[in-house]
């Protein structure tokens, strides 16, 4: 879905009173209840939709042959977690992966949305970088710098925890709120100072420009990609039986690309026309593992909702807890 054609259909809809697929479903804050399974005819007739960033889901289900399922997938590319979520909480697309900051910023929002899978990869991808030739060499250096982020996605949490750790806040630099295409336009012309990303447009801005690592997510982050799942999608039987599934596969794809890690980079440069030299240290870096959506996931992303809280970032508090649906994890287990 190119994203002009979201924001149409996201008008046409509130134009016509309310989102209506998911006004029949619980807000995002309650528990969303678990319609029975649909059989097999019926799971041929679904059309999942499902957002993805730079073929990230896609290759990665074509990489392991996982990319044929028991119903239709249509693909929708977006170029960061936080519009992938808008469309998942308009119920314009069904699921989709995103990194581990921008489910708070929906939950936030009380976005009709639910985490139901999560993953660890690498922290050393989520990346604060400076132009090769920048004179500045630590992180106490960015004061009253400006720093190219995408509000909400996983960079704006790394952030944030970096200037933490060395007593700073959001406010002892300036932030420059843009997509990656438009930042790194801003980075290469020397608009801003620094640029906070991820894979693989960290590799590629290395590649393409020889910047330079200012700082990662070492020692501060998570680690956590999350699969989000609509509210609306949660309660219609079809689409709930077609998710469980699309879990089940990912987990699989995610513990294949693991261990043949250069057809998943081949896969991802084929799906997204990135250079190999770009798909491959990206993946070499550590490709995402599934781990159990637990407690001490819910506690690790309450404490980065809360640091968010604290540095004004995020508007109110609220329990992470309840945006987690844990209906899939008996048949994750297996992957953990």
């Amino acid at each position: 879905m190119r994203r002009r054609d979201f924001l149409s259909a996201l008008v046409l809809t509130t134009s016509a009173g309310a989102l209506t697929a998911c006004a029949s479903a619980p807000s995002g804050n309650e528990p969303v209840p678990v319609p029975d399974r649909v059989g097999p005819e019926e799971l041929r007739r679904v059309r999942l939709r499902v957002g993805d960033q730079k073929g990230n889901s896609q290759s990665l289900l074509r990489s392991a042959g996982l990319d044929r399922a028991p119903y239709a997938i249509e693909w929708s590319t977006f170029t960061s977690g936080p519009p992938l979520l808008e469309a998942v909480s308009a119920d314009a697309v069904d699921a989709g992966g995103v990194g581990n900051t921008p489910p708070l910023f929906a939950a936030a929002a009380k976005r009709d949305v639910k985490a139901i899978s999560v993953s660890r990869g690498n922290v050393t991808s989520d990346a604060l970088v400076v132009r090769k030739d920048s004179p500045l060499q630590r992180v106490e250096d960015l004061r009253g710098k400006k720093i190219a982020v995408a509000r909400g996605s996983s960079a704006h949490g790394q952030i944030l925890l970096n200037l933490r750790k060395i007593g700073m806040s959001p406010d002892d630099v300036q932030l420059v709120i843009l997509q990656p295409a438009d930042a790194l336009g801003a980075f290469n012309s020397g608009d801003v100072d620094a640029w906070a990303i991820w894979d693989p447009y960290f590799s590629q801005v290395r590649l393409e420009t020889g910047a330079r690592v200012l700082t990662d997510g070492t020692g501060i982050a998570n680690g956590y990609d999350f699969l989000i799942a609509g509210t609306a999608a949660l309660a219609d039987p079809a689409r709930n039986t077609a998710l469980a599934d699309f879990a089940v596969r990912l987990a699989k794809a995610q513990v294949f690309s693991d261990r043949h890690r250069p057809e998943r980079a081949r896969a991802w440069a084929q799906d997204t026309g990135l250079p190999i030299e770009v798909t491959t240290p990206a993946t070499e870096a550590g490709p995402n593992l599934p781990i159990p959506l637990d407690a001490e996931v819910i506690r690790s992303s309450q404490q980065l909702a809360d640091a968010f809280v604290q540095a004004k970032e995020i508007p109110r508090p609220f329990r992470f807890a309840d945006y987690v649906d844990t209906r899939f994890q008996p048949q994750l287990a297996a992957f953990h």
